[in-house]
Parts: C-alpha cells; sequence; structure tokens
C-alpha cells in the first residue's frame, strides 16, 4: 500500500512457512519492542511487497524508506503497534490517533462522515499507515484479525488511511477487507491524487 498503508497479494507459501497463517497470534508492541523489531518488520515489509502483480511504480520496494517511515512514525503520540506471529513474524498493523486539528489532512475537509469532528476530539479516528503480511493464500484472515484489533485495542471507531489512486492492487486489496472509499485528497505537497478510506470499528456497536 501507497502514503498510509501497505500490503501485499497472495502467493503459495514457500517451504518451511506456517500453513495455519490465519491462527496467528496476535499481541501488541510497544514503541521500544517496534524499534528493535525493526529489521523484521522491514523484512516483512519487501516479503509483503515482493510477490506482487503491482505496476512498475509499486513493485520495487525501499527498505530505506520504510525504515524511515516506520521510525517516524513510532516517535507519533499515540503510536500503536500489532504484530501477529506463528513461530515467527507472519504480519503486522501500526498507525497513531488522529487528533482534532489534524483530521482535515487526512481528506475529511470535504464530505467528511458525520460526527468526524467529535470523533476526533475524542480521539475516534485512528490512521492505520500500515497493515503487512506475509504473502500467504489465507493472509486476509490475518489482515482482517490484525485491523481490528488494532481499532479496538485503541478503542477507535474509525480507522482511516490514505492510497495512491493508482496503486488498484491496495484499492482492491483494502476493499476486500473492509474498507470503505470515501473520496479523493490531494497532497498539500506535490501533484499526487490519493484515495481516502475508512475502516468502520466494532467499537462502533458496543
Amino acid at each position: 500500500m501507497t502514503d498510509w498503508a501497505g500490503g501485499g497479494q497472495p502467493r503459495q507459501p514457500r517451504i518451511g512457512e506456517s500453513s495455519t497463517v490465519d491462527a496467528a497470534r496476535l499481541r501488541r508492541v510497544n514503541r521500544g519492542l517496534a524499534q528493535d523489531l525493526s529489521g523484521k518488520l522491514t523484512d516483512l515489509y519487501v516479503d509483503s511487497h515482493e510477490a506482487s502483480s503491482r505496476p512498475d511504480a509499486y513493485c520495487r520496494p525501499s527498505r530505506r524508506q520504510f525504515l524511515n517511515r516506520l521510525t517516524a512514525d513510532i516517535r507519533r503520540p499515540g503510536f500503536a503497534m500489532v504484530i501477529a506471529e506463528t513461530g515467527g513474524l507472519v504480519g503486522c498493523a501500526f498507525g497513531f490517533p488522529m487528533l482534532s486539528d489534524t483530521f482535515e489532512w487526512i481528506g475529511f475537509d470535504s464530505g467528511r462522515p458525520r460526527g468526524v469532528e467529535q470523533l476526533a476530539a475524542a480521539g475516534g479516528i485512528f490512521a492505520i499507515t500500515d497493515i503487512l503480511i506475509l504473502p500467504h493464500p489465507q493472509d486476509a484472515r490475518v489482515a482482517l484479525r490484525l485491523q481490528e484489533r488494532l481499532l479496538v485495542d485503541q478503542r477507535a471507531s474509525i480507522g482511516a488511511t490514505l492510497v495512491d489512486r493508482a496503486d488498484h492492487p491496495t484499492l482492491n486489496t483494502l476493499r476486500s477487507w473492509g474498507w470503505l472509499d470515501v473520496g479523493a485528497f490531494w497532497k498539500p505537497t506535490g501533484a499526487t491524487r490519493l484515495r481516502v478510506l475508512i475502516l468502520p470499528s466494532a467499537n462502533q456497536y458496543r
């Protein structure tokens, strides 16, 4: 995924990979452990992209760019991460809460969902910057569990992310995981046109 969220396309598992990825254990990770795991998370990022059928702009993942972005996110207030493990790391999801004075930056300045200002003020919107899954025929199950666990743990009502509108594989994957496309957004510092996607959390129904 591009800009905020990241993921890969399913492939056949390698020799030694778990055939029960959907049974992965989930656990929360604090800042210190996320920093310690940065090397493994970067490997996961590369593995989650290497077998994808993305356009050329998205098929060559940069370890350095991901590591820089991960390091910046770890420093953000409210940073949170959930990882999925079997015998090793098979997935992760992470991000940070959106504050009431920053919700416009994620594209809600036009066509914003009803009550978004109140949700942002209450910490109800959580920006998910990446969902990384080790490619596997059953990887969608892990992704669904990771994104929901992250939002539930953060008591967020809505997850939000940005995706380059040209990155159709990621857009299609997110939509299949329950994300809703709510409109377009232009980066203030460039000409990149992004799609804004939101994910209602189970917290809304509790």
